[in-house]
C-alpha cells in the first residue's frame, strides 16, 4: 500500500485547533486511499479514527491493514476504536421524521458517539403523524441539544424548536418525491421557518449537525469548569 503523501495530506493537529480530529470522508476516494489516509491517522492518534460515506467495499480494505476497523452500516460509517474521548456534559437527542430519514440520523448519532456525546435516538416522529412527536417531547426536552432530521416538507425542525428551549440543528435530507428535489425543498423550508433557535446543515449531512451539536455540549462542560475556577478565585 502507498504511504497516501502523494493523495492525501491527513491534518494531525486539527484536534488541537478545533476541539475535534480530522474525519476522512471516503465518497469519491478508492478503497486503498482510504485504507492509506486511516492507517496514518492511526499513527499520529490514539484516538477514535473514522470516515464517513462509506461503503462494504472501503470497510474491507480499511479491516485488511487495521483487523479493528468496524463498519456502522446504516449511518455509511467506518471507525477504527481507539482511546475513549472525553464525555461531554450535554446530552444530544436525534429526532427523524421519517424512517426513511434514520441513515442520516444515524450518521449524526455514531459520528456524535464517537466524539464522546450521551446520544438518545427518537426515530419516525415526523409532523404527519405529530402525536408520535408530542409523546415524546418530556423525552427531548430532557437534552441540551437536538438533531432534527425529516425530508419531504422538512418540518419538523421548526415545529420541534417552538416547544424546546435548547438550540436545534436541522438536517434536510433528499428522501421526498419530486418536486422535493433532492431535499432542496426540505433545505428551504428549515431556512424559512418561523421558529427562532434553529441552525441549519446542508443536505444530508448528519456529520456536521454531529459536530455543531459537539461544540455546543463541548461549551457546556468548559462553562462548568469556568464557573468552578471563578468560585476558588473568590
Amino acid at each position: 500500500m502507498k504511504d497516501g503523501a502523494e493523495f492525501a495530506r491527513p491534518d494531525f493537529s486539527r484536534k488541537e485547533r478545533t476541539g475535534a480530529p480530522e474525519v476522512v470522508f471516503c465518497q469519491g476516494k478508492t478503497p486503498e486511499q482510504i485504507a492509506s489516509i486511516m492507517v496514518r491517522l492511526s499513527r499520529e492518534t490514539e484516538e477514535n479514527i473514522f470516515g464517513t460515506r462509506a461503503t462494504h467495499k472501503d470497510h474491507d480494505a480499511v479491516v485488511a491493514v487495521l483487523p479493528q476497523a468496524m463498519y456502522h452500516e446504516e449511518a455509511r460509517i467506518i471507525a477504527v476504536p481507539g482511546k475513549r474521548p472525553a464525555k461531554k456534559e450535554g446530552a444530544v437527542a436525534v429526532l427523524t421524521a421519517g424512517t426513511a430519514d434514520i441513515p442520516v440520523g444515524e450518521e449524526a448519532a455514531v459520528t456524535a458517539e464517537l466524539l464522546g456525546n450521551r446520544v438518545t435516538r427518537i426515530y419516525d416522529v415526523g409532523v404527519a403523524g405529530i402525536h408520535r412527536l408530542l409523546d415524546c417531547i418530556d423525552e427531548i426536552k430532557e437534552h441540551h441539544v437536538i438533531i432534527a432530521v425529516a425530508g419531504m416538507e422538512g418540518a419538523l425542525p421548526s415545529v420541534v424548536a417552538g416547544m424546546v428551549d435548547v438550540p436545534v440543528i436541522a438536517v434536510p435530507t433528499s428522501v421526498g418525491y419530486g418536486a422535493n428535489f433532492d431535499g432542496l425543498s426540505a433545505l428551504l423550508t428549515m431556512i424559512n421557518g418561523c421558529a427562532s433557535g434553529v441552525g441549519v446543515v446542508n443536505i444530508d449531512n448528519g456529520y456536521g449537525a454531529a459536530c455543531l451539536a459537539d461544540k455546543i455540549t463541548g461549551m457546556i462542560g468548559k462553562q462548568k469548569t469556568d464557573e468552578i475556577d471563578i468560585e476558588i478565585d473568590v
